[in-house]
């Protein structure tokens, strides 16, 4: 059984009551999104999903994870969107949401770490109290620019429990030579809906489908320090600061090439085989660059080179 036929029968088994589709219908919406448009599996998971919400005229929250069971996950272990998980946590802290459709929003904690939480007003479920643990039964896992949460919804399970957690620390600090820009990196256009802001895919949101995007500018990189390899992501304004190259002067690269590989090309010349410390958060393999500082060793750009083919 090929991994899209595995996905579509996932897919098939939330919507069979509300639609009249077959496994082959959905298994052909996955092959084309990912065979013909190259768009990463994830992503075309959760946009097919999203075309049936919208012929089944229902919200996200109103499909479960399925009935084979939910992966029981700690705050490090979710690296993916549109995941049904469990999970049981600590709520470290409780912020004021910003629209109405929020009823909480705030950070649960475990061993592993911390990670965002939404717990939707419409879900109809308890208050989560800031300090007590909650066993969390069908949470989604969710992305956005990089960052994981997990969204509470209607049909989320929550029980209060009274074990205790010490909750981790996921901050980390590492130092090492940039070794591998990765795809994706440069400029790059995201979703203009300010809820979303997703990376577009030839020009497409998994989401909200063909938009005209907004430029932004990211490095994905890779920093070794002789003996484990660490993948970064630098914002916009630690790109900037990383690569001396403003948003404003990468378009502009772009547009007098019609190209925006020059861009990481550029950046290739300027950040490749140096040492730099960093240190932030970590969600799923990536560190989150919060605090980067360049180091005055560097290395051999051929020895780089020969590194990151390697990886």
């Amino acid at each position: 059984m090929t991994d899209l036929h595995t996905h579509a029968e996932e897919i098939h088994e939330q919507f069979t009551d509300q639609l009249d589709v077959s496994v082959d219908d959905v298994e052909e919406r996955l092959d084309t999104l990912v065979n013909e448009y190259q768009v990463p599996i994830s992503e075309a998971r959760r946009s097919v999903t999203n075309s049936y919400l919208d012929e089944a005229g229902l919200d996200r929250e109103d499909i479960g994870g399925g009935s084979g069971g939910n992966e029981t996950v700690q705050a490090a272990d979710v690296d993916a969107p549109e995941e049904w998980v469990d999970m049981t946590a600590k709520v470290v802290e409780l912020w004021e949401p910003r629209s109405d459709a929020v009823a909480q929003v705030g950070l649960l904690g475990d061993e592993t770490g911390t990670i965002k939480f939404t717990k939707w007003s419409k879900s109809d479920l308890p208050e989560l109290d800031e300090g007590a643990t909650y066993h969390l039964r069908n949470v989604v896992t969710d992305e956005y620019q990089g960052r994981f949460s997990v969204k509470l919804n209607r049909t989320t399970v929550i029980e209060e429990t009274d074990e205790e957690i010490e909750v981790g620390d996921d901050a980390l600090e590492v130092e090492g030579a940039l070794v591998d820009i990765q795809s994706g990196s440069g400029l790059i256009k995201r979703c203009p809906d300010e809820d979303c802001t997703r990376v577009l895919q030839n020009g497409r949101c998994s989401e909200h489908g063909e938009v005209e995007g907004e430029f932004d500018l990211r490095i994905k990189g890779v920093l070794d320090d002789g003996e484990d390899v660490t993948e970064v992501i630098f914002d916009q304004d630690a790109t900037e600061n990383l690569t001396g190259i403003t948003l404003e002067e990468a378009k502009d690269m772009a547009m007098d090439a019609l190209d925006t590989s020059v861009v990481v090309e550029e950046m290739q010349g300027t950040i490749m085989g140096r040492y730099y410390r960093v240190e932030g958060p970590t969600f799923g393999r990536y560190l989150l660059a919060d605090e980067v500082e360049t180091l005055t060793d560097a290395v051999d750009p051929e020895a780089t080179l020969i590194k990151a083919r390697s990886i």
